[in-house]
């Protein structure tokens, strides 16, 4: 009997409660996300970072669900690509777009191509991010802390143009990225962070719309004067959910 009490109380943690409950909780321990996080071939230096980055709320947020093709634009070490290949399961697709500058370099794509080889539906594509065309358009555009990176570059126009037609009619492009409230872009080299506000603004020209803002990863106390990596224990950034006109 104590068991089932424990039982049905642990249930009730994750049952909607109403419209202030949260999307993630109300998707369950057991869903694609939760076992995603769980899976074994996570490396222990993602798992310890989860605390900081919180998947679970971002990837609910972002809207991605099993069946989705994804791009991830500059997947790094691949701490996301891991769970989004999950998340989307074996019906599913995760582009794993690299810059093709980069992926010239000796040994560049030698960690993302293993992780390629260990998770089936994920492919790792050199492009360039303001022209490319992939085999399908996909459904989630994804970018998280290298969005202040591309607008160094020397098209950010051409990128967000570029995702926007990689998109399907209603796709969504999620961006999460380091806050520097009222700097515009004046700190994307100095500090590697971006103002939210000229983001949105960036995106929307391309013919975005802004559909949601999450709050998960705000950190009152970052000063936003200093590089990400001062911030403790994590800096305050940013989540946005665009989504493509149907």
């Amino acid at each position: 009997m104590k068991h089932a009490f424990l039982a049905a109380a642990a249930l009730a943690l994750f049952a909607p409660v109403g419209l202030s409950s949260s999307p993630a909780r109300a998707k369950g321990i057991d869903g694609p996300i939760a076992v995603a996080l769980a899976d074994p071939l996570r490396p222990e230096a993602d798992k310890e970072r989860d605390g900081e980055r919180k998947p679970f709320e971002i990837i609910d947020f972002a809207g991605v669900e099993p069946g989705m093709t994804v791009i991830e634009y500059s997947p790094g070490g691949g701490y996301y690509t891991r769970l989004l290949s999950r998340v989307v399961g074996p019906e599913g697709k995760v582009y794993a777009l690299v810059p093709a500058g980069f992926a010239q370099r000796e040994g560049a794509l030698d960690r993302i191509n293993a992780l390629a080889e260990q998770y089936g539906n994920v492919e790792v594509v050199p492009a360039d991010f303001a022209n490319y065309v992939l085999p399908e358009q996909a459904d989630v555009a994804w970018t998280t802390e290298n969005y202040h990176d591309f607008v160094n570059g020397p098209d950010i126009a051409g990128i967000n143009a570029a995702t926007f037609a990689a998109l399907k009619p209603g796709g969504i492009f999620f961006v999460e990225d380091h806050d520097a409230p009222g700097t515009g872009v004046s700190a994307t080299r100095t500090l590697h962070r971006i103002d939210a506000a000229a983001v949105k603004e960036q995106v929307a020209a391309a013919g975005f719309l802004l559909e949601a803002v999450s709050d998960v990863l705000d950190n009152p106390n970052d000063p936003h004067d200093v590089s990400p990596r001062e911030v403790e224990p994590t800096s305050d950034k940013f989540a946005l959910r665009f989504r493509k006109p149907s």
